[in-house]
């Protein structure tokens, strides 16, 4: 009779231990508990439910006549007057209203551009060389991060004033290109993610540092363009007080400061203006709908030490 010896099981590594069990799922060690997902789903949903009450309730009372704007439940459909609205609010902007919308997004969007560029520019110089006036340079812009930007538009319209660009595309697109904000996290991104090593290497091999900026930092940089580009064309899309101080043309009006316009006339179609600020608002949304995955991976980028 031979007696067999069972044979041990093999040892397994740390990391087989914390490897997922399948698909995407987390190790088993690092799962979340259930009542930590429970709760986390509900604050989730809590989160989504709110910022999208507003949406929804613009929907439904742009479906209203002032009358029933009063008499009617406020979260649900009446008569729905969709046509009837628009007609009014095209009609009350004598056809601007679509101008307006194109001119917000020339106003954000170039704005948008021209300053991620300079923000990055700036905060690449910031984060990767060393100069006289550096240290200087950032105290100066995180005063300004500190700086209530109502606060500059009085000055800013009588310099504008002075140099005869009132009452032009330039007057809101050259102020809200400047964006301590964005030059901020700027640096933060060149800090974290353009490894010194890389521009050392592309030095010794000969290329100018304008090419290194052009062709190597832009492109591990672009997420975090992504997200200085949607922060500033949000602020311009937002922005009231400029607009209203130096836009006195019609048809330059952004659709913030035409729809304000509509909104202080004696008997306002509320109905038609909540029209508008439906209508006003498509764009932004699809614009963080289709950056958003860039979106995404900028701040994921901005928040990583490397």
């Amino acid at each position: 009779m031979t007696t067999t010896l069972a044979t041990p099981a093999p040892r397994r590594t740390i990391a087989q231990l914390l490897a997922p069990t399948t698909g995407d799922e987390p190790p088993r060690s690092l799962a979340p508990r259930r009542r930590a997902r429970i709760i986390t789903v509900v604050v989730l949903t809590v989160t989504l439910l709110y910022f999208l009450f507003p949406i929804f309730w613009v929907i439904i009372a742009s479906s209203k006549s002032n009358a029933d704007l009063i008499a009617s439940n406020s979260l649900w459909f009446a008569d729905i007057q969709y046509a009837q609205n628009y007609e009014k609010l095209i009609s009350w902007t004598q056809g601007h209203f679509w101008r307006w919308v194109a001119n917000s997004v020339l106003y954000s969007g170039a704005a948008g551009v021209i300053g991620t560029l300079i923000s990055v520019s700036a905060g690449y110089s910031l984060a990767k060389f060393r100069y006289r006036g550096r240290g200087l340079a950032t105290g100066v812009i995180m005063a300004g991060l500190l700086m209530p930007v109502a606060l500059l538009t009085i000055p800013l319209y009588v310099v504008f004033n002075g140099i005869e660009l009132t009452n032009t595309i330039w007057a809101i697109i050259i102020p809200s290109c400047v964006s301590p904000f964005g030059v901020f996290l700027g640096r933060i991104y060149a800090q974290t993610s353009v490894p010194t090593e890389l521009m050392e290497a592309a030095r010794l091999d000969g290329a100018s540092e304008l090419r290194i900026f052009a062709t190597i930092v832009l492109r591990l940089l672009a997420p975090a363009m992504v997200t200085i580009f949607l922060f500033i064309f949000v602020a311009t899309w937002n922005n009231f007080l400029l607009p209203l101080m130096m836009i006195s043309s019609p048809e330059l009006k952004p659709v913030t400061l035409g729809l304000y316009g509509m909104m202080s006339y004696f008997a306002p179609q509320k109905g038609a203006v909540m029209m508008g600020a439906l209508l006003g608002v498509l764009p932004v949304i699809v614009l963080f709908l289709g950056l958003q995955r860039y979106w995404q991976a900028g701040l994921a980028a901005g928040a990583v030490k490397s």
